[in-house]
């Protein structure tokens, strides 16, 4: 088997191994320090992509394949028009994550929360291409428009990612929901306005639709879905979350240990029953979540196939959904406040794969 090379990208607002700050503060570790060089030191050849914190799922894919291989990015003449702004954005020539990207070049993908929908729209793009973007007279097309190139997929592996979206976004929409009624802690509300202004994208003319805030809610997340395709040879894994538990009224309470951020969105979520703006319902399956990500959209996109994980039969052309694991939305990173020592879940995630 070809040499296998891990390529993880952040979720919302996050940042990867382009931007300065991951020197001082590393999105993959936290406070642990850096995921990326520990791994690397047991054998992994892992990378942090740098994907923009709140692009869409469309615009940070087509960023994530010029850096993987060392190119311009191009985000297409026909969403560039539709979506009004700049055709193409920064250029990766000689800085590539995967120096050597030839056609025997093999990648597993890891994408954190939102990072799930960048790398899943890059499979679909990889593998089919886009119709539209090739009926333009755009020259030259991006290969990734042209499609044809699911062979590089190795796996894909999404960690409290919001497949399905996340009700933290459609509930503020439900004028049925009176959201101050919930009773949290006076400081969690502060701290929850804060984490909102830190994920609010700047305007700069371009559609509002064309952005991850956007594509979380749940009715877009159910049309990002009907597009993207199970691909048969790729090895697919999901990693739920959950930092709250059942109350006998049936909503959800965060756990002690959340991180403080995630506190009042966590018990917000745990109480929110609705319907979104396209009329879809929302009922308590919903409430169970990891302070930002309800744990039954970080399973499985509604409508593919999956299974619980078994790793002595682990099977291409599906999802398999691992056991939710009990941790907040930043537990899989290290942990924001609250240190965490992942090291040994991505060891033990990584050689998993290298032995498929």
């Amino acid at each position: 088997m070809s040499h296998l090379q891990y390529i993880f990208v952040h979720g919302l607002s996050g940042w990867g191994s382009y931007d300065a700050v991951y020197q001082k503060m590393p999105y993959w570790g936290m406070r642990g320090g850096d995921l990326m060089t520990d791994l690397r030191a047991r054998g992994f050849d892992c990378q942090a992509a740098s994907v923009a914190p709140t692009g869409s799922a469309w615009d940070r894919a087509c960023e994530l394949y010029a850096q993987l291989t060392g190119t311009r990015t191009d985000y297409g003449e026909a969403h560039s028009r539709k979506y009004r702004h700049e055709r193409f954005g920064r250029d990766f020539s000689g800085c590539s994550l995967v120096p050597s990207w030839n056609e025997d070049t093999r990648v597993v993908l890891l994408g954190h929360s939102f990072g799930g929908a960048a790398v899943r729209m890059f499979s679909e793009l990889m593998a089919h291409g886009d119709e539209e973007e090739r009926q333009t007279d755009q020259q030259p097309l991006s290969p990734l428009f042209e499609g044809g190139m699911e062979k590089h997929i190795h796996s894909i592996v999404t960690l409290a990612s919001p497949m399905n979206g996340t009700t933290a976004y459609d509930m503020f929409q439900d004028p049925e929901f009176d959201m101050e009624s919930v009773k949290v802690p006076w400081w969690s509300r502060i701290l929850a306005r804060m984490m909102a202004r830190g994920t609010r994208e700047k305007a700069d003319g371009r559609d509002e639709r064309d952005n991850a805030n956007y594509d979380m809610h749940l009715d877009r997340a159910a049309e990002i879905n009907a597009r993207i395709r199970t691909l048969p040879e790729v090895f697919y894994f999901s990693v739920p979350c959950s930092a709250s538990d059942r109350q006998p009224d049936g909503t959800y309470v965060p756990r002690r240990g959340i991180e403080p951020l995630f506190a009042a969105r966590s018990r917000q979520i745990g109480t929110y029953s609705g319907k979104t703006a396209g009329g879809m319902a929302v009922d308590e399956s919903w409430r169970e979540n990891d302070g930002l990500v309800n744990t039954l959209s970080a399973m499985v996109p509604c409508g593919a196939p999956s299974k619980p994980l078994d790793k002595e039969r682990i099977e291409p052309g599906l999802w398999n959904v691992f056991p939710t694991v009990e941790g907040d939305h930043m537990w899989l990173q290290g942990g924001l406040i609250h240190k965490h020592d992942i090291r040994g879940f991505y060891l033990d995630l990584l050689r998993m794969i290298e032995k498929l």
